[in-house]
């Protein structure tokens, strides 16, 4: 017998475990927690937190992002990007606040935006598939 789901019960937490390789776009409405290495671009409602071990090659497109391990990727986030001690990013960001620990490496361009950067057309395009 199928089970109906609540809305609060489907967008839940997504992770890629420390040691998991992941290749493609991941799209969701949910947080999303990456701790392995995911080679894609990530699309989320929510938030994306890249822990220590984790390591992105990509472009992140969501609410808020933050970073405590490596991520080469472009990021666009409506709300808030932290960059902890520990965490090294190259590439461009547009976001509306940022917030930098002493230690974390940041290499690229920032665009702060007050109201939140609207994402690119492609970017929605994608999300809506």
């Amino acid at each position: 017998m199928a089970k109906n789901y609540e809305p609060e019960e489907i967008g839940g937490i997504n992770m890629i475990a420390a040691g998991t390789t992941l290749t493609g776009d991941l799209v969701s409405a949910g947080d999303c927690r990456i701790d392995g290495a995911l080679k894609g671009n990530i699309i989320s409602n929510s938030k994306i937190y890249i822990g220590k071990t984790g390591m992105i090659e990509g472009k992140i497109q969501c609410h808020s992002v933050e970073i405590e391990g490596q991520a080469k990727a472009d990021i666009i986030a409506t709300e808030l990007l932290s960059l902890k001690a520990s965490a090294v990013l190259t590439g461009n960001i547009r976001i509306c606040k940022i917030a930098i620990e002493p230690g974390a490496n940041f290499v690229g361009n920032c665009v702060m935006q007050n109201p939140a950067p609207a994402p690119p057309p492609e970017a929605e395009d994608e999300a809506e598939n």
